[in-house]
């Protein structure tokens, strides 16, 4: 058991918990609570760590996946410093990152019409996983990302993507309009949600193939980025709101995306 805050593992997973570059260099994130444990797959993780105090009900509640992994057994003062939780659930686990490219996400959805989300800027972490998660249940083949949206892996954005980021295949990229015309000639219609858009979301045919375009939280898109699009649509609103939340106007175009497409 380890006991030491000054242990070297310790200072590791405290440093992934805070640091990007950490995770980038290592090539590894954290992931902590019982439903993300769960959820993920067992060959990309590489670290078990259980709180001395929640090891019974650890075994209660995930003894199948523990038993197939073997894990580390951590005082509960130790688990409070690797935790970045307020109130630490009582296993932590390291897992492998997946590193997609432009290739895999076009290949994977080939003999479909794919569907598509491009975010740019996004900041907030929790604005992120929600995306992520709306994209799985909305039935997205990927999501594009600028260099500078916030860090995937970050431990908020991944507590909020509620296991999604292990499914959701998803790349970062330095020009956004470079991927936008490549997915253009890939038969990909890339809409850009705007509040210059003359047209309303609903009017748009989303059954082929179809990328949505969202921008940063407070600044919306860069009207470079925007210009690339195909078209700008738009979300109506009442009263004296000028603008929706980033993850929201993201799971009503989503969802739009895919009513057409059961119909």
């Amino acid at each position: 058991m380890i006991t030491s805050l000054s242990n070297k593992t310790v200072k590791e997973i405290a440093a992934l918990s805070q640091k990007g570059k950490e995770r980038q260099k290592k090539n590894v994130f954290v992931v902590e609570g019982v439903k993300m444990f769960l959820e993920a797959p067992e060959e990309r993780i590489c670290g078990i760590y259980v709180a001395q105090s929640a090891e019974n009900e650890m075994l209660q509640v995930c003894r199948e996946k523990l038993e197939n992994l073997s894990y580390e057994l951590v005082s509960d003062e130790v688990f409070a410093k690797m935790s970045d939780t307020v109130t630490p659930q009582g296993i932590l686990c390291l897992v492998r990152q997946l590193n997609y490219n432009l290739a895999f996400l076009l290949k994977k959805s080939i003999k479909n019409h794919p569907l598509y989300i491009i975010l740019e800027d996004i900041q907030d972490p929790g604005n992120l996983g929600t995306i992520f998660r709306t994209a799985e249940a909305a039935g997205v083949n990927g999501v594009i990302m600028s260099s500078r949206t916030v860090d995937i892996y970050n431990p908020k954005t991944i507590r909020s993507t509620m296991g999604s980021v292990y499914r959701v295949p998803f790349l970062y990229v330095e020009d956004v309009s470079s991927i936008i015309k490549v997915l253009q000639e890939n038969d990909v219609c890339v809409y850009a949600a705007h509040l210059a858009g003359k047209a309303l979301y609903e009017a748009g045919d989303y059954r082929k193939g179809t990328a949505f375009l969202i921008g940063n939280e407070g600044n919306g898109l860069r009207e470079e980025t925007a210009a690339c699009a195909d078209a700008l649509i738009k979300i109506p609103m009442e009263g004296s709101v000028e603008s929706l939340n980033a993850a929201v106007a993201s799971s009503v175009l989503l969802y739009e995306a895919y009513r057409q497409r059961r119909m």
